[in-house]
């Protein structure tokens, strides 16, 4: 972008440069794609990269740099190393030669990156955890809203930062709603991944399965009930995987920990409302502002709503699906910066000012006496 300053004889430059060294620290729910979203938009600035796998999924993201050396990228461009994040990830926030961290995970390593980072001023994306809200108003289409939230909930066995996490149903249209969901979470096929027919794999580990088992035993304590699921499977399918059942909770104390904590698996805490303003009021009642979304064949309201979402991106009528050509990003606790469209590429730009005295005539900046 250049502009002449008139009357100054003053022509300016704005131009856009590579950060340098970029590290990407990319989580284990989406190890591909995720690691593309950092990938893609930092080679295409002209940055290199030094990115380091999630400990539970390296495999995934070393391929890919098989096949970036395969194709020919210079040596040294893009770089991966894999090891637990207390070492590799810490030496990526610590080391002067890296200069911008991209990072995709939990909110509490995002707090932790954010004030190492601050030490040496380094540049800071951070995708962090959420707990979506989705609305159903009295005049939805109840059969694409349940179809919306089973989706939304339960794919990658509810390991997705934007996945549905908190359902709010007005009560006209509860029992109904209910119902159909109840119906089409029983329907879910569990097992092995690699079976064609399976719906739902396990969870990605141990520790994973026993928040989510905790979260769950703290809402039935404060009286929630457990509809569907709420318990591992049984049988010997289900012995070599972190398996647990696709659950439904209705009677949720907004002060549970499935209310109040990101529930990074398939369980989705129901609860009744009796207005939009009520509604807006429990979904924006969280520390997280990831995503959201509302349900309704009002336009008028889903656009009201959608202002009025604290979430970085709101879906009307959709179940979570993240478009690369628009910026993805979260509120409060749910991230710093943006990824993807024009705002992601920026991220990996500094912007320098040149400014060029051409007549060489300005004078203004001469404060003192000439001899």
């Amino acid at each position: 972008m250049t502009q002449n300053i008139a009357n100054q004889g003053i022509y300016c430059d704005v131009i856009r440069q590579p950060v340098g060294v970029v590290g990407a620290i990319v989580p284990w729910n989406f190890p591909v794609s995720l690691f593309g979203f950092k990938l893609a938009p930092a080679l295409a600035a002209g940055n290199t990269l030094v990115a380091k796998p999630a400990s539970t999924t390296p495999l995934t993201d070393l391929m890919i740099g098989e096949l970036v050396e395969k194709v020919g990228f210079p040596r040294g461009v893009v770089n991966i190393v894999t090891g637990p994040g207390s070492e590799v990830g810490q030496e990526l926030l610590d080391n002067s030669k890296v200069r911008k961290i991209s990072f995709t995970g939990e909110t509490g390593t995002g707090k932790h990156i954010m004030e190492s980072c601050a030490r040496s001023v380094k540049r800071v994306t951070l995708e962090l955890g959420g707990s979506d809200p989705m609305i159903v108003c009295s005049d939805a289409d109840l059969d694409l809203a349940v179809e919306g939230a089973v989706w939304g909930r339960y794919r990658n066995c509810g390991q997705s930062c934007t996945a549905v996490k908190r359902l709010f149903l007005f009560q006209e249209i509860y029992d109904a709603f209910l119902k159909k969901l109840v119906d089409a979470v029983r329907q879910i096929k569990i097992g092995n991944g690699l079976t064609p027919s399976t719906l739902m794999g396990p969870l990605n580990n141990d520790s994973q399965r026993k928040t989510i088992e905790e979260q769950v035993g703290d809402a039935k304590q404060r009286g929630a009930r457990i509809i569907v699921g709420g318990e591992r499977p049984s049988g010997r399918d289900y012995d070599s995987g972190y398996f647990y059942l696709p659950t439904i909770l209705t009677n949720v104390d907004s002060n549970s920990r499935v209310a109040t904590e990101e529930c990074f698996g398939p369980v989705l805490p129901i609860f009744p409302i009796k207005s939009l303003d009520e509604g807006l009021e429990m979904a924006n009642s969280t520390s997280f502002g990831l995503g959201a979304s509302v349900w309704t064949t009002n336009l008028a309201t889903a656009r009201i709503t959608a202002e009025k979402f604290d979430a970085g991106t709101v879906w009307v009528n959709s179940p979570p699906i993240t478009r690369i050509e628009v910026p993805f990003g979260g509120f409060k606790e749910s991230g710093l910066g943006r990824e993807l469209g024009i705002e992601g590429l920026d991220a990996y730009l500094e912007t320098k000012t040149i400014q060029v005295d051409i007549a060489g005539k300005n004078k203004s900046w001469r404060f003192f006496p000439q001899t």
